[in-house]
């Protein structure tokens, strides 16, 4: 069965003490950290911007199916901002500090914030953004490797939802292209 597991524990309990202002992060970390925490400001505006756009729909989704799709914008919005929290929250675990500052919040995020005239365009508009973050966040998963395990499976959490998002939208989008807007 392979080597025997062994660890120095004398040593990991000097540093944990000499270390305690450090909070979460110990000696096991491996990632860039100043990078990390930028990219995670990256995500965080991503995420800000798509509860926006998604907000927006929500309020001006008009049409037939107005109703079912406003509804799925709004869940959207919501888990856009629980996705918010849990990067935030991981910034600040890591000792950075959340940029939710409004100014440069678009050309931070890697998704854009388009309106769209009509429901089938704001769907459209959604999905793209969905798309986008995708990519781009399992481009960070891969990054990430296991130099931070914990920021990796929070990202690996939010890509399954982001997913879900895409695959919800491209039903609605399939659903009201055979209806008036």
């Amino acid at each position: 069965m392979g080597q025997p597991f062994k660890t120095d524990l004398e040593t990991i309990r000097t540093r944990a003490r000499e270390k305690m202002s450090d909070g979460a992060v110990t000696g096991a970390y491996k990632a860039d950290l100043q990078q990390v925490i930028a990219v995670l400001n990256e995500v965080l505006a991503t995420e800000i911007v798509c509860i926006l756009r998604y907000k927006n729909h929500y309020y001006m989704a008009t049409g037939i199916n107005a109703p079912t799709v406003a509804a799925e914008f709004l869940e959207h919005a919501n888990e856009e901002q629980m996705h918010a929290d849990w990067i935030a929250q991981r910034i600040t675990q890591l000792g950075g500090v959340p940029n939710l500052d409004p100014k440069g919040l678009a050309t931070r995020a890697h998704a854009e914030y388009v309106e769209g005239e009509s429901l089938s365009d704001m769907i459209r508009e959604d999905l793209v953004a969905e798309r986008i973050a995708i990519e781009t966040y399992s481009e960070i998963i891969r990054w990430l490797k296991d130099n931070d395990p914990t920021t990796r499976r929070i990202m690996e959490d939010i890509l399954k939802m982001e997913e879900e998002h895409a695959d919800d939208l491209a039903s609605l989008l399939e659903m009201v292209e055979g209806a008036p807007d």
